[in-house]
């Protein structure tokens, strides 16, 4: 798999995440975005797959969200499954 289809994998799984976690927690993107202080527009192409999510914004949702961001890495992991890498070896 190239790197850039390697991102767009992981681009989308981040998107999924955070798309559930918000859902489970039955909350709009436009409330989320406004208690929580993160820029809507950047919410709404994070969960779309177009941004590439910056570790302190995935912390920062994370923690909106009621998780801990080593919970978040982890439910990414299981997104990506067992078998992905970034690196090809």
């Amino acid at each position: 798999m190239q790197h850039n289809t390697k991102v767009l994998t992981i681009k989308n799984a981040v998107g999924n995440i955070l798309r559930k976690l918000r859902e489970n927690k039955n909350i709009s993107l436009n409330k989320l975005a406004l208690e929580y202080d993160i820029d809507k527009g950047t919410l709404s192409k994070l969960e779309r797959g177009i941004y590439d999510c910056r570790i302190s914004t995935a912390w920062k949702i994370a923690e909106a969200n009621g998780i801990k961001f080593s919970d978040f890495a982890k439910m990414l992991e299981d997104e990506l499954g067992s078998d992905f890498t970034f690196i090809d070896i």
